[in-house]
């Protein structure tokens, strides 16, 4: 199982899944109306490193955190 994790305004608990790839969180994400509107524009770290290939494979104990973008002064 990975846990993912949601920061920010995204405001969702952590969940437990079963898969193996980041594109399979993306079509987890996608499916959802409350995570959806983060699949696309959130940078997505594992185990506190940023990861950008959709590709990259996940291992159980991984922790996936989701960074939704922020605005500031």
């Amino acid at each position: 199982m990975v846990k993912v994790e949601f920061l920010g305004p995204i405001g969702k608990d952590p969940v437990e899944l079963n898969i193996n790839t980041l594109e399979e969180l993306a079509d987890y994400m996608l499916k959802s109306d409350e995570l959806k509107e983060w699949a696309e524009n959130s940078a997505v770290a594992v185990n506190n490193t940023i990861v950008q290939d959709h590709n990259f494979q996940l291992k159980s104990g991984d922790v996936v955190t989701i960074l939704p973008p922020v605005c500031g002064g």
